[in-house]
């Protein structure tokens, strides 16, 4: 935390950390907290990051959903540098691709993060070659990306207008953004204390749809902390159903 941080006190003119840290959580300097919100979140991410939860996505829980006739709707809860989104959005059009007519519905996924610096990143979704190196594959980066100008490659069209970003505190409530098919909250559990963790698997569980899937970090579990979800195992991986 404290070589995140450290660089803010020059910049906001203060005199230590602990000064910083104070007005911090007084709210009194937005532009502090904001900035504050920017160093301390982690952005490093992958494309397709463990392989297995968009497999399932596209084997299982893509076809499942796509009966049902509906719009399907997906929440990724904490979007970062917009990897997994996208990811996402890549894995659905990869199975309209290969199964023509099984997919209809329309697919909408809405990206959350609490940085809003990320959030303008993610809108324009330029990356460079180093992060596009990252679990992104060669045919993938042809099909779905477009050069940007300035030595970048941009998500294109097709994929950049089935992702809705929007700010959201995952401590906070989740009533406006409405209800979902499916959840990814992957690797965001695991900064959170216990009760937290509860909290926010409790929200999640009222934010799903009957029978809604939540997926969670290959690290992470709901041991202890929520009887709502029913657990599947996919071989590799573990998914949750909502009982």
């Amino acid at each position: 935390m404290r070589s995140r941080l450290t660089p803010l006190i020059s910049r906001f003119s203060l005199t230590s950390l602990s000064e910083l840290l104070q007005l911090v959580i007084s709210g009194r300097n937005r532009e502090l907290r904001v900035a504050s919100i920017d160093a301390m979140t982690t952005n490093e991410t992958l494309w397709f990051r463990d392989t297995y939860p968009y497999t399932v996505l596209a084997d299982k829980i893509l076809p499942e959903l796509a009966a049902t006739k509906r719009p399907i709707k997906i929440w990724s809860a904490a979007s970062s540098s917009g990897q997994e989104p996208y990811s996402i959005a890549m894995t659905a059009l990869e199975m309209q691709a290969r199964r023509p007519g099984v997919l209809t519905s329309m697919v909408q996924i809405t990206a959350t993060d609490i940085s809003q610096t990320m959030l303008d990143a993610c809108r324009l979704g330029a990356y460079d070659n180093l992060a596009l190196s990252r679990g992104l594959s060669p045919e993938r980066r042809r099909q779905f990306f477009e050069d940007n100008g300035d030595g970048r490659m941009r998500v294109n069209d097709k994929v950049k207008r089935m992702v809705n970003f929007r700010p959201q505190n995952l401590k906070d409530s989740y009533a406006l953004l409405g209800k979902f098919d499916v959840i990814f909250c992957r690797n965001v559990l695991i900064y959170f204390s216990p009760e937290m963790k509860a909290k926010v698997l409790n929200q999640m569980a009222m934010s799903l749809n009957p029978g809604g899937y939540l997926l969670l970090g290959a690290s992470e579990s709901l041991t202890g902390l929520s009887d709502k979800f029913e657990m599947i195992r996919c071989n590799p991986g573990i998914i949750y159903k909502l009982k």
